[in-house]
């Protein structure tokens, strides 16, 4: 017989002082934390809690002894050590003694949890399959517990899935049966505070949390409060209130320590570097993230390596170790990648991405951050499983922000061309707003203006910085940049329709311009918008070969040259950088631009 719960189980978790005031809804959960939030659940699901144990080990009108029942405990007590092959033969084995035996509840609880330990594997069709058998052996043995057991099991594959009405209404029902203890209803209400928080509503969130520590408190389920301090410390760190979600991550692995509990053991360490990494404990969140590693890479949960891996890798990119640190992120993604876990992957490429950013590999930066893009999009669509909108927000800045870097650095070799991206893209915004383009339209139109010239890397620097007008064969080599621009960047799917404007921002809607002699609406629009704001804008500024024009006669010189340009195009960009300039008309040819 098992001894009775640990003292702490007397110190009122529910009275503890959780809430906070004047908190709204944050968007996403960051760096992985909602992943393993709506994961955590599953250490929970395998703990055995103590009204459990009381009905498996006391005489009644369901009592069960023999073969079974002791393969089932046995294998609850290798799950909870992390011995998981162990356990899943274990389960399997009082499942096959049970039926000699008619020993209804300890297949059911075999069933369920074999279940829970297939999912662990990612095998999700399987450990639906038992779970429902768990459901029906339990309804048709009178066993109202562990069928109210196994439709929370469900309904939490249902929240790993991202299907939150489906889960949300199969939990409900789990809470409704009259069978249901405290153990099972602290579990239903953590399990609704974890879709609460998933979806920002952090003040729903946090009452589940504490009506689950409440019902612990009741059965003395220490188990069940470690994953509760768990979620509350995530919760705390959403709200930036970092001293807190300290405080809940010990409260967690100081029970889960004591218990054996390696898995919801790894799950509060993984959660707990989130806080070393924002207080720039950079030792302590790459040690506490090894040892999360070791962990799960005992228990072969390749979600969880990977999301350990990109901890570490990012604790060797913010102390410039970068080697190490790419080394580190591309294990995470590749163990990303295989284990299925799509948020896991979107966080690992994201930080390649910064990790490339700060090594100037700007190709590499902008070809990870479209994986991560991707990814979040991906999520996005699956509709409540994170609240993407703010990463996808922070991706957009981070892809700009690269952009122009780049576009910068391009400009360095070309004295005379300093800002130019930056103009242009202001200019040409301009324009696409008085088109009534949208902001996504907008945010392609400006990505496109920082790269317009990217070309240029491959033109020889004589040639850029010539002091005086090209002759034909240099003008020729220099024609050659629209071409090698989108060659440059042709192995990168960008998130936007970026690359027509590279290619074809020469081109002319009368016909003329280069590289493949394109007109009229063979062009496309945004790529028409990039020309005329180029030109605009080669013409104010100065060159190696002539002075900045005045916007006066620049605006004359495009007036001239109108027919370059879509009517529409021609029209919006009179209509908004134009718009200072008088009505004159004037006969002057266009210079080499």
């Amino acid at each position: 017989m098992r001894g009775p719960s640990p003292p702490i189980l007397e110190r009122g978790w529910g009275d503890l002082p959780f809430r906070g005031e004047g908190e709204g809804k944050i968007g996403l959960i960051q760096a992985g934390e909602r992943q393993r939030l709506h994961e955590g659940y599953f250490a929970g699901l395998v703990c055995v809690t103590a009204s459990l144990y009381q009905r498996l080990e006391t005489p009644g009108p369901h009592r069960a002894s023999g073969i079974a029942m002791a393969a089932l405990l046995d294998a609850i007590d290798a799950d909870v050590a992390g011995r998981l092959d162990e356990a899943i033969v274990g389960y399997e084995r009082a499942i096959v003694e049970s039926v000699p035996e008619r020993d209804h509840r300890s297949r059911a609880d075999a069933l369920r949890r074999l279940a829970i330990a297939r999912h662990r594997r990612s095998e999700s069709d399987e450990a639906r399959r038992l779970c429902r058998q768990s459901h029906v052996a339990a309804e048709v043995a009178g066993l109202g517990l562990l069928a109210a057991q196994a439709l929370n099991t469900l309904a939490a594959f249902d929240l790993a899935d991202g299907a939150f009405d489906t889960a949300r209404e199969t939990f409900m029902r789990a809470l409704q049966s009259p069978a249901v203890d405290h153990a099972l209803r602290g579990r239903i209400r953590q399990n609704l505070g974890i879709i609460a928080n998933i979806q920002g509503e952090l003040d729903d969130a946090e009452q589940h949390y504490v009506d689950a520590l409440d019902a612990f408190a009741c059965c003395g389920d220490e188990r069940g409060a470690a994953m509760v301090f768990n979620s509350l410390g995530i919760l705390s760190a959403d709200r930036k209130r970092w001293d807190e979600a300290d405080e809940r991550f010990r409260q967690s692995i100081e029970i889960t320590t004591r218990l054996g509990d390696v898995h919801l053991r790894g799950l509060a360490l993984l959660s707990h570097t989130e806080v070393h990494l924002a207080l720039r404990h950079f030792d302590q969140a790459s040690r506490v993230a090894t040892e999360a590693l070791r962990i799960f890479s005992s228990l072969g949960i390749v979600r969880h390596q990977a999301d350990a891996y990109r901890v570490i890798g990012a604790v060797y990119r913010v102390t410039e170790r970068f080697s190490l640190a790419e080394s580190r992120l591309q294990a995470a993604l590749t163990m990303a990648r295989s284990a299925g876990a799509i948020l896991e992957e979107a966080e690992a490429a994201r930080e390649l991405a910064l990790l490339y950013r700060q090594l100037r590999r700007n190709q590499d930066a902008l070809r990870h951050l479209n994986v991560s893009q991707r990814l979040f999009r991906r999520l996005d669509a699956r509709t409540d499983l994170v609240d993407v909108s703010s990463r996808l927000d922070d991706l957009e800045g981070t892809f700009l922000s690269i952009v122009r870097e780049w576009g910068q650095s391009i400009e360095s070799a070309d004295s005379y061309t300093h800002g130019h991206c930056e103009r242009v893209a202001s200019y040409a915004v301009a324009v696409a707003e008085a088109l009534g383009m949208d902001q996504d339209e907008q945010t392609t139109i400006r990505l496109g203006a920082y790269l317009h010239d990217v070309g240029k890397i491959h033109t020889p620097h004589e040639i850029l910085n010539k002091p005086g007008r090209l002759t034909d064969e240099e003008f020729a080599v220099m024609k050659r940049h629209p071409g090698e621009g989108f060659e440059l960047l042709a192995d990168i799917d960008f998130p936007w329709d970026i690359k027509p404007m590279i290619r074809w921002h020469h081109e002319k809607h009368c016909g003329g311009g280069y590289p493949d002699g394109l007109e009229g609406d063979e062009i496309p629009i945004n790529a028409q918008i990039i020309c005329i704001a180029d030109v605009f804008d080669a013409l104010t500024s100065s060159r190696s070969y002539r002075a900045a024009m005045s916007r006066e006669r620049a605006l004359e010189i495009v007036r001239e040259s109108h027919a370059w340009w879509r009517p529409d195009v021609y029209d919006a960009f009179m209509a908004s950088v134009g718009v200072a300039a008088d009505d004159n008309e004037g006969r002057v040819a266009p210079t080499d631009l």
